[in-house]
């Protein structure tokens, strides 16, 4: 009997060991949204009267590495190759309606974001290939749109990747896309 509750005895103490769940640390570059109207989620949500009867025009979802001390534009971000614009993921983005882009119609739904980065202009591309790990399996038949976007510098370098949307009117919004001191001004309309 004491054979059978020592043997009963160690399996018990050894199963929790063999039950432990292993995680993965905290990603480095942490994911990100970006809407417009500016937290169109939170205000639908929190603050309706705040957005009436406003519906949403679109919604980024990127990764957002950091600068970490590195060159990033033309060094960790390539000029000339298409770029994921961030990390992991290609960042998508989804229109709640019909939209232009730049100068081209888009139809609502969700398309991968993506660029071709340049020193003074970048090549912004939709792609109807959602669900990319990077830049990797990039298939330019699959594009839906490019535009072409002028550089912009800033004073005081964005250490995080960042996307963030400012009205320019009743109908029309720019996506700013950022990191360390270049800014790409990306015009999105109704």
């Amino acid at each position: 009997m004491k054979q059978i509750l020592l043997a009963l005895g160690l399996f018990m103490g050894a199963l929790p060991a063999t039950m432990a769940q292993t995680f993965r640390g905290i990603d480095k570059t942490p994911m990100d949204m970006a809407y417009y109207p500016d937290d169109y989620a939170h205000d639908r949500k929190f603050a309706p009267a705040k957005i009436g009867t406003d519906k949403a025009m679109v919604r980024v979802t990127y990764s957002r590495p950091a600068k970490n001390g590195r060159d990033v534009m033309g060094k960790l971000v390539p000029y000339g190759k298409v770029w994921r614009m961030g990390a992991n993921e290609a960042p998508e983005i989804k229109f709640y309606q019909d939209v232009t882009l730049g100068d081209k119609k888009i139809p609502a739904g969700s398309y991968a974001l993506l660029a071709i980065p340049g020193e003074s202009e970048w090549t912004i591309i939709l792609s109807s290939d959602v669900d990319q790990w990077g830049a990797y399996s990039y298939n330019q038949a699959l594009d839906v749109a490019r535009i072409t976007v002028p550089v912009q510098k800033t004073e005081t370098p964005l250490e995080n990747f960042s996307i963030q949307f400012a009205k320019k009117d009743a109908k029309n919004a720019t996506m700013y896309i950022g990191w360390d001191t270049t800014v790409i001004p990306v015009p999105v309309g109704l």
